[in-house]
Order: C-alpha cells, then structure tokens, then sequence
C-alpha cells in the first residue's frame, strides 16, 4: 500500500481509539492509581492484610485496564507522525513497516474492546461452569462429553487454569460435570454461553448410520470472592455426603468425602467430589452455591430471571443458543447473533472467540438500543 493510502485508515484507528480512550475515563483511572500506590507505601499498610490484598486486587485490575490503552494512544500517535513525516519526505521504503504496525495496532484495539465489553460487576472474575446432558440418552451424554473439551481446549489456548469438581459418567460420555475455570475475565467471556447447544450428527452408537438430534446444556456462573456478599442462611441449607464416584481400583474414595448442598428456599443444588477431604468439598460447595445464588438474586432483581437460569430450561428442541451440524453439511450456527462458521473441527478444538466475541457485541448493541 502506497504512503498516501495509509493516511485515512490511521486516522480512522486513531478516532476509534480516541473515543474509547474518552469513554474509559481514563484520567480519573490514573487519578484512583495514584491513591492507590500512595497506600500501598504507607508503613501501616501491611498491618491489615485482607484489606492490604483487596487494595492490590484492585490496583492490579486498574492498572490492567489502564496501561494497554494508554500504550495504545501513544503507539497510534507515534505512526502517526512516522507516516507524516515519511509522506513529507516522499519516503516510500516506510510504507511496508507503517502498514505492518497499523494492522498490528488494529488487532490489538480490537482485543481491548473487547475487553471494554465486559463491565459488569463480576465480569473480570473467573468462573464454574457446567455441562448437563438432555434429551438423547447415550448420544447425549457423548455430545456433553465433546461440549466439554471444546471448552477445556480453548481455557488451554488462552492459559486458563481449570479445576474438575464434580463429574458424573455415563455410558457413552457423561451426564454432567461442573469445573472451576480461573483466568482474567473468565466469566466476562464464557456467560454468553449459558444455554443449551444443539448437536445433528449421523450417530456413532447407531448400527444403521441413521442422524440424531442430541442436546446439551451449559451453565456458567461467577467465582465470588468475599468482596461480595451473599447472604447465606444455615437453616436454608441441606448438607448431603456420599461416597465419590470413579472409575474403580486402588484410588476409589473409600469414605464419604463428597458433599452435596441443597438451598431449600430456591431449590439450588451443587456438588463437589473433587476433594478427599469432606470439609474442603463443603467449603468449594459453598462457593458455588455463593456463585449460584449471586446470580439467582441479581437475575430477580432485574426481572431476567430466564437470562440466568437456563439450565431449568427443558434441554431439547426449540431452546437452543447454538446448533452443531455434522451432516448433511458442517456447519455451527448460533441462533442469537446468526454468526455461522463452517470449520466444524476448529470449533470442536475449542476455536469459539467468534461466538463469544459476537455475543458480547450483540449484547451492547442491544443495550446501546435499549438507552
């Protein structure tokens, strides 16, 4: 591309990043930074350490926020002017090394908006997520099975660490697991997911190569820490222990380590066998049930109930987010922001930003209508 082209898309990235960088705020940020740090510097500042930990949490996530935009400004004035100065010069050996550091600047602005998507209180947190298998018996449960390592394969891509709480097998697959995913924005991501997804595919487990029609659902809900609160009543709660499931063999939990809790007002129920130790499967149960009802009671609030409670949707025809087509044709198709991708193994392999980033926007648009 000649210098003289190059102008009008720079001051177009410019004018995108300008604005954010307005919206953002960003010198009351910088401001709340300064007093941050100022505390941290102070000799008390380690005599609370809870509050020493929150203070960090939160200048920590500030300056997450803040300094990728700020850099950003300053790269796109700083082509700014190289391409000035190139085009006064009449310079074109820099039009490659401009054009390469514009489309650099771009991808980046686009990450970070993303990011600026996901402004809600709990957003930036991470997250548990469950898969339950529907209608379709053994079909179903393998296409839970597959749902679920799509998702472990893209926490992988983005360095995410995931923890298996409870799993429940079934032939073919599983009937549901519930895992514990701990990365930036973890949660601001994977909501938009939260539904029941929708498999067509010639079956496997089926002699006569006949199609089936199988479903799934995925639940997501935030990993709260004590920055928020949950009011949680003991007499509200019914504490079960069982024995821990698995595959058999020397490593079977022989004692009743696994604990299930019950909130009697609601009817929500959690698990957890991960751990040997029934008080560390309670404390993790009561974490998720703290998620759980955070959801519950902000979803009452805002008279959405159904936005976050899909799981007691029926898992079947009709309600689904997204539907995976193997055959006659590949196709995955989400039925919200009518994005459609055709690399049905990609997405399988855990290649689901386009959806998930496709949400976020439809869901501001939507909200930018609504105002």
């Amino acid at each position: 591309m000649l210098l003289i082209e190059l102008g009008s898309p720079i001051q177009a990235l410019k004018a995108r990043i300008m604005d954010t960088w307005r919206r953002l705020e960003a010198s009351g940020i910088a401001q709340k930074i300064q007093v941050l740090e100022t505390r941290t510097q102070e000799s008390d500042f380690w005599n609370d350490q809870e509050g020493a930990e929150k203070v960090l949490a939160e200048l920590k996530g500030l300056r997450n926020r803040y300094e990728p935009w700020k850099k950003l400004v300053q790269e796109v004035e700083d082509l700014e002017v190289l391409h000035q100065l190139a085009e006064a010069e009449g310079d074109e050996s820099h039009a490659a090394e401009i054009e390469q550091t514009l489309r650099d600047l771009e991808s980046r602005f686009e990450k970070l908006n993303i990011v600026e998507l996901m402004s809600g209180e709990v957003d930036e947190k991470g997250c548990f997520l469950t898969v339950h298998a529907g209608a379709g018996g053994t079909e179903a449960c393998d296409w839970a099975r597959m749902l679920y390592r799509m998702y472990l394969r893209w926490a992988e891509r983005r360095g995410f660490q995931v923890e298996e709480l409870d799993l429940l097998e079934a032939e073919g697959g599983i009937k549901s697991v519930t895992v514990q995913i701990e990365g930036p924005y973890a949660y601001g991501y994977l909501k938009g997911e939260s539904g029941v997804h929708r498999l067509v595919r010639i079956s496997p487990f089926d002699a006569n190569a006949r199609r089936h029609t199988s479903f799934a659902s995925v639940y997501v809900f935030p990993l709260l820490d004590d920055s928020v609160e949950v009011e949680i009543r003991p007499e509200d709660l019914r504490i079960d222990t069982y024995r821990s499931g698995g595959a058999g063999g020397q490593h079977v939990n022989k004692t009743d380590s696994a604990v299930r809790i019950t909130h009697i007002p609601t009817g929500i129920v959690v698990a957890c066998q991960n751990e040997r130790s029934q008080i560390k499967n309670k404390a993790i149960a009561m974490n998720m049930l703290k998620a759980r009802l955070y959801e519950y009671y902000r979803a009452e609030k805002e008279k959405e109930h159904e936005k976050f409670a899909q799981e007691k949707k029926d898992i079947s025809w009709g309600n689904q987010i997204r539907s995976y087509v193997f055959q006659p044709y590949t196709l995955v198709k989400d039925n919200r922001t009518k994005i459609e991708v055709g690399n049905i193994q990609a997405v399988m392999d855990g290649d689901i930003d386009i959806f998930i980033e496709g949400y976020l926007r439809f869901v501001w648009q939507s909200n930018q209508h609504a105002q």
